[in-house]
């Protein structure tokens, strides 16, 4: 499956430019005559729109995040959110007296999410204005609009996974962890051990390649080149002779993260293995495990007495994993347009990292651990 320099940009234009299903990943709502009748500081006895909640739940299920927008009285907003239900569907709310495109801005950081992966709804033509004017890579819909709007393709995803099905909870996780995190008083790597991490790295199966898709799709800031992959192509090449397709997942104390990592390696004749795609779901980027399968490849084409290349095209956002390959010691051998090859230095191979229990699983099935808990698994 060797590709040439300008195939791959292209791919990666492309994937970068045109509109992608499912490509929302976090609506932002707006509260008064947008989730419920009425404005709140006026009157407290607002009317819920059951329409939209109903929009909210379904989106939920196919692995679509809300948060809020709101110029209101926090105290006064959360209790009436606590009332009806709804508090723990909106994730990071932003309610306050500020500019709304500023309240995107802060929940896209809060979640490590790109601006170009959110809508914002509102009832108002100003605030829609405003938000599409300074963040205009964010869907602006208006809640007249609704039901229309949300039949777009940006809001359907291909699959829906059992991660998709879980993605708040997961992201609820994680502000558990961060709370924790904040209060804890050791180094980090004191509290990513803390953590009882464990990462699997496996072949990947025909049950993950619906997951693996949608990685593909929705990863952009730990994405090595940009690409896409479909289903079908990826299960093309997990039968492949030639190719290695991993996928990687990770759980702690408080619950799984789900498949966050996937590679694509071409087991070139010439003695040369080459990572066509490396990419790292976004969540996981502050738990120290964004080198590990990188790690991993480089041990298993070592082992096969092959060099590892890479190919890497800067997409103007991911520099995370441009600076994850110079720290596992890649260097780069060749460029063509945007397309960089780098070669691996095999001596800057480095063992797991001693907060995170790895396990991988051989194409035979047969497991190997490494790090805390190798000794209770051997």
């Amino acid at each position: 499956m060797t590709t040439t320099a300008e195939s791959i940009e292209a791919q990666t234009a492309q994937a970068m430019t045109k509109p992608k299903q499912g490509r929302v990943k976090c609506v932002v709502w707006d509260l008064d005559n947008t989730l419920w009748d009425g404005v709140l500081l006026e009157d407290e006895n607002v009317v819920l729109r059951s329409d939209v909640v109903a929009q909210i739940h379904r989106l939920d299920g196919l692995g679509v995040l809300h948060s809020i927008a709101s110029r209101n009285d926090p105290q006064t907003a959360l209790a009436k959110l606590e009332a009806f239900g709804l508090r723990d569907m909106f994730l990071h709310p932003q309610i306050g007296w500020g500019a709304k495109s500023e309240s995107v801005a802060h929940i896209a950081k809060a979640l490590n999410l790109g601006v170009d992966a959110f809508a914002f709804v509102d009832d108002q033509e100003f605030e829609l204005a405003e938000v599409a004017h300074v963040l205009p890579d964010v869907l602006c819909v208006d809640v007249a609009d609704l039901a229309e709007q949300l039949a777009r393709p940006e809001f359907h995803p291909r699959f829906v996974t059992d991660e998709s099905a879980q993605r708040r909870h997961m992201y609820l996780a994680q502000a558990t962890r961060d709370d924790i995190e904040r209060e804890f008083s050791g180094t980090n790597d004191e509290f990513l051990a803390s953590l009882g991490m464990t990462f699997v790295i496996a072949p990947a199966r025909t049950e993950d390649l619906q997951r693996a898709e949608e990685l593909t799709i929705r990863t952009n800031q730990l994405n090595s080149t940009g690409r896409t992959y479909s289903y079908d192509e990826l299960d093309a090449l997990r039968e492949s002779d030639d190719h290695l397709l991993l996928v990687a997942s990770l759980e702690d104390k408080f619950g799984t993260y789900g498949k966050v990592g996937l590679t694509l390696v071409e087991k070139g004749e010439d003695g040369v293995w080459k990572l066509l795609m490396l990419l790292m779901s976004c969540r996981v980027m502050s738990r120290g495990v964004g080198s590990v399968l990188l790690n991993h490849v480089m041990g298993l084409a070592n082992e096969a007495g092959a060099e590892l290349h890479a190919d890497f095209v800067e997409t103007g956002r991911n520099r995370m994993m441009q600076i994850t390959y110079a720290f596992a010691g890649f260097t780069e051998i060749d460029r063509q347009g945007k397309l960089a090859v780098l070669k691996a230095d095999m001596a800057r191979l480095q063992p797991p990292a001693p907060y995170v229990k790895l396990v991988t699983v051989d194409e035979d099935g047969t497991e190997r651990v490494f790090g805390p808990g190798a000794a209770e698994r051997a």
